[in-house]
């Protein structure tokens, strides 16, 4: 049988063609990449899609000739693993048993004579045809209103439509507040000059020199001839 055939990749590959599980190899082959992330540099440079799953009883060299083809895994009958059979919690890995293997399952895992599969409860899988159907809708709750939102409550302090509500007669108040307080500021005197801050220096104007006494009437006697002539 398969369990017995000798140790060579070849052999084990003849085999795999012969069940057709070649082309579930060569896509395991056509899916390997380099890992995305840190894994690479920690001994999980590549990463690639599981291949077939083969099931035997004893070993006398299946192992080894299998071992070498890229996404193909062996497990024992008695050790099987549910990470090898539905990896990744999908069930539908193609599995190949050999005939030894197939026929200790009742040895290990039992016959359940007397058993039958659990059978569904819904005989109608169209759960929204379900859900509107007249007798369905019948029984449900009517549908709630939108939940009532307390308004915000605002300062007559600082809103002046608030205040209204409170005083109508609070807008008038204001109007006669502020012209109140701009009368006040029309009758503020000007304000004085403001002393000089310390450490700033005015620029003076320096005074014109006196002129001599002589020249002044000198100057007037010219003025009132020219206006006689």
């Amino acid at each position: 049988g398969v369990e017995n055939i000798p140790t060579k990749t070849k052999i084990a590959v003849e085999i795999l063609k012969r069940f057709g599980a070649d082309q579930d190899v060569q896509k395991v082959k056509d899916s390997r990449k380099i890992r995305s992330g840190k894994g690479k540099m920690r001994n999980r440079r590549h990463v690639q899609r599981r291949g077939p799953l083969i099931i035997y009883n004893e070993d006398h060299g299946l192992v080894k000739a299998f071992r070498n083809i890229p996404g193909v895994e062996l497990s024992c009958v008695s050790r099987l693993n549910l990470l090898q059979l539905a990896p990744g919690g999908h069930v539908g890995r193609l599995i190949i048993w050999t005939e030894s293997a197939f026929k200790q399952l009742d040895k290990h895992f039992g016959s359940f004579s007397g058993y039958s599969l659990p059978k569904s409860l819904v005989h109608n899988a169209d759960l929204t045809r379900i859900i509107n159907s007249d007798e369905i809708q019948s029984v449900l709750k009517p549908i709630k209103s939108k939940p009532r939102r307390a308004p915000q409550k605002k300062n007559p302090l600082k809103n002046m439509s608030a205040m209204l509500k409170l005083n109508p007669h609070a807008i008038v108040q204001k109007r006669v507040g502020r012209r109140k307080a701009a009368k006040k500021t029309a009758e503020k005197k000007p304000k004085t000059a403001t002393a000089p801050k310390a450490g700033v220096k005015r620029h003076r104007k320096t005074p014109s020199p006196a002129l001599p006494s002589a020249i002044l009437t000198a100057a007037k006697k010219q003025k009132t001839e020219k206006a006689s002539a």
